[in-house]
């Protein structure tokens, strides 16, 4: 049985790079399709929010010389580069997909509204959502987020190479203690990093719960689609 009819997945640009140490990895790509597939056909309303850190990521082009606006409206487009290629990997594979854009950019998406983004998954296609909130200075975290409670998502699943929350990191502390089940104020309060603080508020305030999982161990997502127990679950 589904436990969340409709859903806003984050997935992380970096995820995507595999082991290369830049751009998109097909067989990674070609994996999160399939698995987004399979929750597609059990008749769950999917939306997609794509970092571009594979790609471009703004803080670092601040870093390297680019004006903040700039390097944030560059990071912007490499969602877009994501976004299409896995709306390619989907469609691949028979998978009904459109790519909604935070900012203007026919005939590569139309612009992301609410009341398109509800036509199209009353039409059985996953929405990608790309190009961050259309704003510099705001994470594709924050956009997840954002988009999540504009589409009324059941909960916000955070694909990332991880199993769920942690005290510490368990890739440099191989005794870290993995939490199961928190709330917002407990991750708070103990700073851990499960998303940057504007998205974590706004999940917190409009009650989007968060699940953080593992998205390259294949089968979780249905898994946890299905009410299984995967990953950790943020919420009040």
């Amino acid at each position: 049985m589904i436990k969340y009819k409709r859903v806003l997945l984050k997935l992380s640009g970096e995820a995507l790079m595999g082991n290369d140490n830049y751009g998109i990895n097909s067989n990674v790509l070609n994996t999160y399709a399939e698995q987004i597939k399979e929750i597609n056909d059990l008749g769950v309303e999917v939306g997609i929010v794509i970092g571009g850190g594979n790609i471009f990521r703004g803080l670092a082009g601040e870093s390297a010389g680019f004006e903040r606006v700039k390097g944030d409206q560059m990071g912007m487009l490499a969602t877009v580069i994501n976004s299409i290629a896995l709306q390619s990997a989907l469609e691949a594979i028979n998978c009904k997909a459109e790519v909604l854009t935070s900012i203007r950019m026919e005939p590569v998406g139309k612009l992301y509204s609410k009341s398109l983004a509800l036509e199209a998954f009353d039409n059985k296609k996953v929405v990608i959502i790309a190009g961050g909130t259309g704003n510099p200075y705001f994470t594709t975290d924050t956009a997840s987020a954002l988009r999540g409670v504009e589409i009324e998502a059941a909960a916000l699943l955070k694909g990332t190479r991880v199993d769920g929350v942690y005290d510490s990191d368990p890739e440099k502390n191989p005794n870290a203690v993995k939490y199961d089940n928190l709330t917002f104020d407990k991750a708070y309060s103990e700073k851990l990093k499960v998303m940057d603080l504007t998205a974590f508020t706004m999940c917190q305030e409009n009650n989007l719960p968060i699940i953080v999982f593992d998205m390259n161990k294949k089968g979780n997502l249905k898994e946890l689609i299905l009410g299984q127990k995967v990953g950790s679950i943020i919420e009040n």
